[in-house]
């Protein structure tokens, strides 16, 4: 769906917008935050694992990297393949920011979370977001996940503080089937990104929108998609 492309380039948008942020990749592949340096970096589950667990230990320097843009980053990456859980992961993730009071520093902090609505990686976020924000298309399927996505934001309401802010349909030259998917379940439709395929190559080359609309200006228009979702 390009999750993780959207919340990087939605995180420069914020950050342009003069706001603090910072992006936390809650899937155990770490690849969230790639394209706001170009290379992976160290997940906190490695760091914790090098110090024994020892939260005491870890210093905000030692898992926050500064990304494009001036937004800071954290991948909590995972267990091994059937190893372990993914939400145990982002717990651990949440635990030594706050503790370091790093979490409080920034206007914005931002999950990248993986869709499936059945793996507590993608529940344990809900836990500390305020806004839930779908990333989708105009294909069935992933309306049908959006959908799962939603009814499960819903029952964590009833206990969190999470609320759905709406959808945003990424890379798609339609809108027929979000549009009636909205019109059966009421919800805002942030924005449509169009179909452009330097959405996808800025991914393969490990950059954000914003950092390759420095070199071609014709992608501007497409930054003002993502500063709209900012906004």
């Amino acid at each position: 769906m390009g999750k993780s492309t959207t919340s990087c380039n939605t995180s420069i948008a914020s950050a342009r917008r003069g706001r603090r942020i910072l992006q936390i990749g809650c899937d155990p592949k770490h690849d969230s935050t790639f394209t706001l340096t170009g290379f992976p970096i160290p997940t906190i589950i490695d760091t914790l694992q090098s110090k024994d667990y020892h939260y005491e230990d870890v210093w905000p320097e030692d898992v926050i990297y500064k990304g494009y843009g001036g937004v800071d980053r954290v991948e909590a990456g995972g267990p091994p393949a059937g190893a372990g859980c993914g939400g145990y992961v982002v717990g651990e993730t949440v635990k030594p920011l706050k503790e370091s009071n790093a979490f409080y520093e920034y206007d914005i902090t931002l999950f990248d979370v993986l869709g499936d609505v059945v793996c507590g990686g993608f529940a344990a976020p809900l836990n500390y977001a305020d806004y839930c924000i779908i990333i989708t298309d105009n294909g069935f399927d992933a309306l049908f996940a959006a959908n799962c996505i939603a009814a499960s934001v819903r029952e964590k309401a009833h206990t969190h503080p999470s609320r759905l802010a709406g959808l945003v349909g990424n890379r798609t030259s339609e809108r027929d089937l979000i549009d009636k998917y909205v019109e059966a379940c009421p919800m805002p439709v942030l924005e449509v990104l169009p179909l452009v395929e330097d959405i996808r190559i800025s991914r393969v080359k490990g950059k954000t929108l914003f950092e390759m609309a420095e070199c071609q200006p014709n992608l501007n228009f497409v930054c003002d998609f993502y500063l709209n979702i900012a906004d």
